[in-house]
């Protein structure tokens, strides 16, 4: 019988630890934290976006980092089969997006559930304890060490998730064991954050949220990113769903060259915008250009836009030229901002970097060099969009490294 030891209690050590179980292996599941679950109990704002209601080629396309990596594994456990796992112990929902919660709202559900599944499987689970050292000899492994015990084992399967939200026990212990091994790991960075900007002009906007607005990222002048949604302004810069995309795009080149573009009128083409702007001035006549723009911006942008396109807010609008009100409708649909450095990996939602996927067979999560260890989630190279995508990844390189046997 195989004895197998999963690193961490999260959401892919839950799965690994439960399909390892399930396929006949003697299981122990240990968890430095007094709780399973930490980090799952933060995702979706205490909703849990646990997965999408998506094939597998939609998955793939919201893989950002190592797609091709996951193709094996999504194909074996995908966004359907994990969806039906999870909802034989919790009733789920599918909401915007095709992104699915538990029906509750409550991410401690999906917790209790993987759990259940866990117990129900005969998998020891053991809270409060550190692992200190994987070990292995002459290529194999032989077990683990932890602050409390030694443990033996021929399969050690780590699933300690990556560097973002320390306080939930992500601190990086995984890329710590494989650099121990001789495993290499691609240096972590932030995924899915917001971004501090240069300058003040950001400021008089802080705590503005927008809707329906399109973002756009360019690095040396060739857009990397665009999307149509919500962006928030914030006390450090920028952030909102459609920004913290961006960053997984963006978060290994030198920000230095990024420009960002927010079109505030995207519904709009830049002749019916200028005819708008007209229609206004009509009805305002005779007021300062800076006091007719009330029902077309918000007001804290009327000063930025009309800075940016080098117009006196201060003259009356019937003598502002044909020009500059061409210069202003494109600066309504093209305001420039500049990002000066991302938010930092421990407010990003996931980490980028990890477990070089080179090192991993892609079809059982086994390292190449040592014999009977396996990596699962967030502690590999893989990283994907919001939307319930970073836990199917988990989910799926989970169900493959606890499926997979040793001979």
């Amino acid at each position: 019988m195989n004895v197998t030891i999963v690193v961490g209690g999260g959401a892919a050590g839950l799965i690994s630890a439960y399909f390892s179980a399930k396929n006949g292996d003697k299981v122990v599941l240990l968890e430095k934290n007094e709780k399973l679950g930490k980090k799952l109990y933060i995702t979706g704002k205490g909703r849990c976006n646990v997965t999408n209601d998506c094939d597998e080629r939609e998955f793939l396309e919201n893989v950002v980092t190592n797609p091709k990596f996951l193709t094996s594994a999504v194909y074996k456990f995908p966004p359907s089969e994990f969806y039906k796992f999870l909802n034989e112990k919790v009733p789920l929902k599918i909401e915007r997006g095709n992104r699915v919660f538990p029906l509750s709202d409550k991410a401690s559900d999906i917790t209790a559930c993987l759990e259940k599944y866990c117990k129900q499987a005969g998998v020891e689970i053991k809270l409060n304890e550190k692992v200190l050292k994987i070990n292995a000899t002459n290529g194999k492994i032989t077990g683990v060490t932890t602050d409390k015990s030694e443990y033996k084992a021929n399969r050690v399967i780590v699933c300690t998730g990556g560097l973002s939200y320390p306080s939930t026990g992500s601190t990086g212990d995984g890329y710590k064991f494989a650099a121990d091994l001789g495993i290499a790991v691609v240096p972590p960075v932030a995924a899915l954050c917001g971004f501090n900007l240069k300058g003040e002009d950001f400021k008089p906007l802080q705590g503005i949220s927008l809707k329906n607005v399109s973002f756009t990222a360019e690095f040396n002048g060739k857009v990397v990113y665009t999307a149509f949604g919500e962006a928030l302004f914030t006390h450090f810069g920028i952030s909102g769903p459609i920004v913290i995309s961006a960053s997984s795009y963006l978060n290994r080149k030198d920000l230095k060259s990024v420009v960002f573009t927010l079109d505030l009128k995207p519904a709009l083409t830049e002749e019916q915008l200028d005819a708008r702007i007209l229609r206004d001035f009509e009805k305002f006549k005779g007021r300062a250009v800076k006091s007719s723009l009330d029902y077309l911006l918000l007001k804290a942008f009327i000063p930025l836009a009309l800075k940016a396109a080098g117009i006196s807010g201060e003259i009356k609008n019937s003598t502002l030229s044909r020009e500059d009100r061409k210069k202003l409708v494109h600066t309504i649909k093209n305001l420039k901002f500049y990002p000066a450095s991302l938010r930092g990996v421990s407010e990003a939602i996931v980490t980028s970097g990890g477990v070089s996927v080179k090192e991993i067979n892609p079809s059982t999560m086994e390292s190449k060099k040592i014999k009977g260890l396996y990596f699962a989630g967030e502690v590999l190279d893989i990283d994907a969009l919001t939307g319930g995508f970073n836990i199917t990844a988990a989910a799926c390189t989970a169900f493959v490294a606890g499926s997979s046997t040793e001979e």
